[in-house]
């Protein structure tokens, strides 16, 4: 008899997990809230979609932090190579760029998404949109529908519904107190690739909210990285701080103060810059002797000032050590719902090797429900892929058993 399979999410992992269990002749019904598919997914698309990433594959599969280990039999079964192939059956070719990111030809995703969803039509998966979990009933699965509320009751059922980050598109979280009472051990929902709060002068925040940061380097608890940020209305965004997010995050957690740490000449020697400004003369406006001496102007020399605002009066030895080093102070990150992704989720105490819930046989879950984090680059969409692959593989093996 044909196995019947529910699942509840219609982004990378359900859809990835939908495809191999189709394909294995299991009948696969695919119950979206929302009122189309991938929302999350097109979303990352308007930047480009980067898919995956280049780097050695060693390196890529430690990029998930305490659950890299974990993960690593799923990313092993679908790598970055494997995710390449995969588009490239769908009419998506994809290239590398200068930072070793993945992304299709034609920098969209609306293109790879709809030649998915008609490969899953193809191969007898229904999909349903507007189709929304609810909860649990005695014998199976509320579902509210437009024509009001179903009980769904298949041989198995897989949950892929995200974390908590861009409720708006679908991830809510709404699922958490639901697996509690289940006793699925949740670990707390945190942002991940956030911004943070910045208690930045009134006017600093009017004259230079939006404007880039470009070639500085930061530190934190994660190590030095190079590339760019952006002095947001809040604090501070982008691809730089999201490579800090989950250090400084933690560290506030855990002391109640974090400084992502930025030299704003990272080209340039602290001695060498020491000697450039010991040479402007002491007359000159300190603009002058910034920009002439440290090459500093604009909203680099805006942010020297308005983090030390005594930085005027300071020897050069002291100053060239201040922009080599320039401690932002970090009041919190930015809220949840802002994050590109979230850190926690269903712990990996209660899910067994296949996927399923301890608690609840024939349950299983993938994707970001799961507690596990990456920076952006292509890692986050590459786990969701494998895990939601990993658990078809779960669900398939299960039945067998069975």
């Amino acid at each position: 008899m044909t196995k019947q399979v529910a699942i509840i999410g219609g982004g990378p992992a359900g859809l990835m997990a939908a495809e191999v269990l189709s394909a294995a002749g299991s009948s696969v019904t695919v119950y979206e809230a929302m009122p189309t598919f991938g929302r999350k997914f097109l979303l990352a698309g308007k930047s480009g979609l980067n898919i995956t990433h280049s780097e050695e594959f060693s390196k890529f599969a430690k990029r998930f932090g305490p659950a890299s280990a974990r993960l690593r039999p799923a990313l092993d079964a679908f790598t970055p190579d494997d995710v390449r192939a995969w588009a490239a059956g769908l009419g998506t070719e994809t290239f590398v760029g200068t930072s070793g990111r993945v992304f299709p030809k034609v920098m969209k995703a609306s293109p790879l998404l709809r030649a998915w969803l008609r490969r899953l039509e193809a191969q007898g998966v229904t999909l349903k949109t507007r189709h929304r979990w609810t909860g649990f009933a005695e014998d199976g699965y509320r579902v509210e529908t437009p024509e009001g509320e179903i009980t769904v009751r298949p041989d198995a059922v897989l949950l892929a519904l995200g974390g908590a980050s861009w409720p708006r598109l679908g991830s809510d979280a709404a699922w958490v107190p639901w697996l509690t009472e289940k006793d699925v051990a949740i670990s707390d929902l945190r942002p991940a690739n956030c911004g943070f709060d910045v208690a930045w002068s009134e006017t600093f925040r009017e004259r230079f909210a939006g404007e880039p940061l470009k070639s500085v380097s930061a530190t934190s608890d994660a190590g030095t990285y190079q590339g760019e940020f952006v002095i947001s209305t809040h604090g501070i965004e982008g691809s730089l701080v999201y490579a800090h997010s989950a250090a400084l995050r933690d560290r506030l957690r855990r002391d109640g103060a974090a400084n992502l740490v930025v030299d704003l000449i990272p080209g340039r020697t602290i001695e060498r810059l020491a000697r450039d400004l010991a040479r402007q003369d002491a007359k000159a406006s300190f603009s002058n002797r910034l920009r002439k001496g440290a090459g500093l102007e604009g909203v680099k020399a805006a942010l020297l000032r308005e983090l030390v605002p005594d930085a005027s009066r300071m020897a050069p030895e002291g100053l060239s050590g201040l922009i080599k080093a320039l401690p932002i102070p970090l009041i919190r990150p930015r809220p949840i719902a802002e994050a590109i992704s979230s850190a926690g989720g269903i712990a990996w105490d209660a899910v067994d090797e296949s996927y399923m819930l301890k608690p609840i046989p024939g349950l299983f879950a993938a994707g970001e429900m799961l507690d596990w984090e990456a920076p952006t680059g292509g890692y986050l969409l590459t786990a969701c892929f494998a895990t939601g692959r990993a658990a078809a593989k779960g669900i398939e093996a299960w039945f067998s058993a069975g």
